[in-house]
């Protein structure tokens, strides 16, 4: 589905979101943040809530799935402190690819065009996720958010990542299913790709500018 001109034959870089986009990691995110609510003792969401509630990153998170009167700096740093915890221990679980997706980035690689990944989840967690469930993808650079790193919509990450591939921003598409992805990629000069397999739904991501949007990962690679 195209919502603008052709994309640019001269493509010769992609940067894609993990969360929404490679992987879906909507029951694995829900169900570790609905942990850390039960143990502080509020009650837990249904899992699609946190469709909206995922994006920015965890921090942004806690703070929406807290109750209104346990929003407090500290009360959010003891929740963000326990889902760190409970996360490293079960980034793998509930997880993996969506549907096409790995047949997509083999295809992609054959092409000799270089795969990144930027993701507003945690550089660590970001870097795991990469490696445990695309071992056999090669990507050039996986960029998670880190001291260094603002959360997207910041546009530091996809820059540096076009810079360090020495690729013209223009060349370079990034693929994501979030506003802020569409977003970033709009503030770089990059093609925007919306995905509808992800978390939001067209609406969000043609408001935000998408240049285009994608249904099946293989309508990537026409």
């Amino acid at each position: 589905m195209n919502t603008a001109a052709s994309m640019s034959t001269d493509v010769q870089g992609y940067i894609f979101d993990l969360d929404g986009t490679l992987l879906n990691t909507l029951e694995s995110l829900a169900n570790c943040y609905n942990r850390v609510l039960l143990q502080l003792g509020h009650p837990p969401h249904p899992v699609d809530a946190y469709r909206y509630f995922i994006g920015d990153g965890a921090r942004r998170c806690i703070e929406r799935c807290l109750p209104t009167n346990a929003k407090s700096d500290t009360q959010v740093d003891a929740a963000l402190a326990l889902q760190q915890a409970d996360y490293q221990a079960s980034w793998q679980h509930d997880a993996q690819p969506y549907p096409g997706i790995v047949a997509m980035l083999e295809l992609l690689s054959q092409r000799g065009l270089p795969l990144t990944v930027l993701s507003n989840k945690d550089h660590e967690f970001t870097l795991a996720c990469v490696e445990y469930f695309f071992p056999t993808i090669t990507f050039q650079q996986i960029v998670g958010f880190s001291t260094g790193v603002p959360h997207k919509p910041d546009p530091t990450g996809a820059q540096t990542i076009a810079q360090t591939l020495d690729i013209p921003v223009a060349s370079i598409v990034f693929v994501g299913d979030t506003a802020m992805d569409m977003q970033t990629a709009i503030t770089c000069g990059m093609t925007a790709v919306g995905v509808l397999w992800g978390f939001r739904d067209a609406a969000e991501l043609l408001d935000a500018g998408a240049h285009h949007l994608i249904r099946q990962p293989h309508n990537l690679l026409d």
